[in-house]
């Protein structure tokens, strides 16, 4: 996700730090080496954009990552997979846009929470974007805003109960944090 970020991929060094393979992320899990926040981006045939990739190459990517979180349930017990599809070009949804800055927002964008918190089984209407990942490790490490230029500084939308889909307090984008239950107790299960 960092391939246009010019600090990043204009500096050697910082690429060599930071920007890995996929291989390195599943050794990661394998070895319970995993950093507190990864991203996982799959390359252009396999990341789910509609016109230049197929849909089941991403789940195979996705499947792949999964099945290597699955054999370290440990690991498994304390992570959130966040899974999001590229909204560009309107594929997805058409509701509610906000008037953020010049740019406007996005279509919504679909996302898997995948976390032994989650609340589970849930259809997740806050209005949130990619920002909404800033917003999530920002709050969940006590960090300031990760950048001064990123809309990660807006609240947390509030609603009418009457439209769950629109932000009273506009423009307003979510942490996520209401998808999770940090209080309920989390088992270990293993598979063989």
């Amino acid at each position: 996700p960092f391939q246009y970020a010019t600090s990043i991929m204009a500096n050697p060094a910082t690429r060599q730090a930071h920007i890995k393979d996929t291989a390195d992320l599943i050794t990661a899990i394998e070895k319970n080496s995993l950093p507190s926040v990864s991203f996982g981006k799959p390359d252009g045939l396999l990341d789910g954009h509609p016109q230049s990739s197929k849909v089941d190459l991403f789940e195979a990517y996705v499947l792949n990552v999964l099945s290597a979180l699955d054999n370290n349930p440990e690991l498994k017990a304390e992570t959130a997979v966040f899974i999001t599809w590229d909204e560009a070009g309107g594929y997805w949804d058409s509701g509610y846009l906000q008037s953020i800055d010049f740019f406007g927002d996005g279509p919504r964008m679909p996302i898997l929470i995948l976390s032994p918190y989650s609340t589970g089984g849930k259809i997740y209407h806050n209005y949130g974007d990619h920002v909404s990942l800033l917003k999530f490790i920002e709050r969940n490490w006590a960090l300031q805003p990760l950048t001064n230029r990123s809309r990660d500084n807006l609240p947390n939308p509030t609603y009418s109960r009457n439209n769950e889909y629109v932000p009273t307090n506009s423009p307003a984008l979510s942490d996520m944090f209401d998808a999770f239950d940090f209080n309920k107790p989390v088992t270990l299960s293993y598979t063989e």
